[in-house]
């Protein structure tokens, strides 16, 4: 019996992916079959001229901090590909975002709702614990879930819109009247105000894209959280009220951006209940302190 084990996790072992290839099963999306092509009647706003702009910004800010760690960033800019997903793995010391043109068509995305997908890509990479499970020694590189939703609106996103005009896309309303009394309430400046404000709304379009998927019949609310509380930690895709939670806390977040998030420690550089925090903290529909 004992031979007889030792022989299977061997077979196991030999077909396993290497870690010098490891990737992703699942992306931005669960996996779907929808396919929305660059010619489709029913393609939404966006434009290739929105979704390389968006990606320069990504590839600009992200490529030094990736090289700092020891990567490459490659991003594959698959415009002409119909696929709704994005998709993030790592081949040797090469890190890459694969972005699709299909999920940029989506009726319901914007660019500031695709340069949220962007960022939770960038967060698989570099976003700290907690890390997806993994049987396989250095398997477990990549930040899970719930935590690459995180690091998308308490820091990347803070990053990518730092320098932009907020200013306008809150006079353009649009903006949650519940988000707004919130970032009014947690920040001291009108400028950390509005950014507040845009990333927020930006976690509400990639919740919406992931509920229209999920066909989920339970209207998204910045007001009514997501109540279930996980017995462990949930690597996979939380549900979608869960994930706009996720976004909208990672935006609440006060903390110092120069604190580097820690691979091991998902306390440091984020918010949490345990240093008596209880605004910016991750959900507990997926996180388990």
């Amino acid at each position: 019996m004992l031979r007889a084990l030792i022989l299977g996790a061997f077979a196991l072992l030999l077909s396993a992916p290497s870690s010098k290839n490891q990737v992703l099963c699942e992306g931005f999306l669960p996996e779907n079959k929808l396919n929305i092509s660059v010619f489709d009647p029913a393609a939404g706003p966006m434009k290739e001229q929105d979704f390389n702009s968006v990606l320069d910004e990504i590839e600009k800010y992200y490529t030094p901090v990736i090289a700092a760690k020891g990567g490459s960033l490659v991003v594959n800019r698959k415009w002409s590909d119909g696929t709704v997903n994005a998709s993030a793995n790592q081949s040797g010391r090469t890190w890459f975002l694969n972005m699709y043109g299909g999920l940029a068509r989506h009726p319901s995305m914007n660019k500031d709702g695709f340069m949220l997908v962007a960022c939770h890509e960038i967060g698989h990479h570099i976003g700290g614990a907690p890390k997806i499970a993994s049987w396989w020694p250095g398997g477990a590189w990549a930040t899970n879930e719930g935590g690459a939703d995180y690091f998308a609106s308490l820091r990347c996103l803070r990053a990518m819109f730092q320098e932009t005009d907020n200013v306008a896309f809150v006079l353009a309303g649009g903006v949650d009247a519940s988000v707004q009394r919130k970032c009014e309430q947690i920040y001291d400046t009108q400028s950390e105000e509005n950014l507040c404000m845009r990333i927020a709304m930006a976690g509400y379009t990639g919740a919406m894209l992931f509920q229209t998927l999920h066909e989920n019949p339970n209207a998204l609310s910045f007001t009514t959280p997501d109540q279930n509380v996980v017995s462990r930690m949930y690597d996979d895709h939380p549900e979608p009220q869960c994930r706009l939670d996720t976004y909208y806390q990672g935006g609440l977040c006060r903390h110092d951006m120069n604190v580097e998030l820690s691979n091991s420690d998902a306390t440091v550089g984020t918010c949490n209940v345990s240093a008596g925090q209880s605004e910016g903290v991750r959900p507990l529909c997926w996180y388990k302190p």
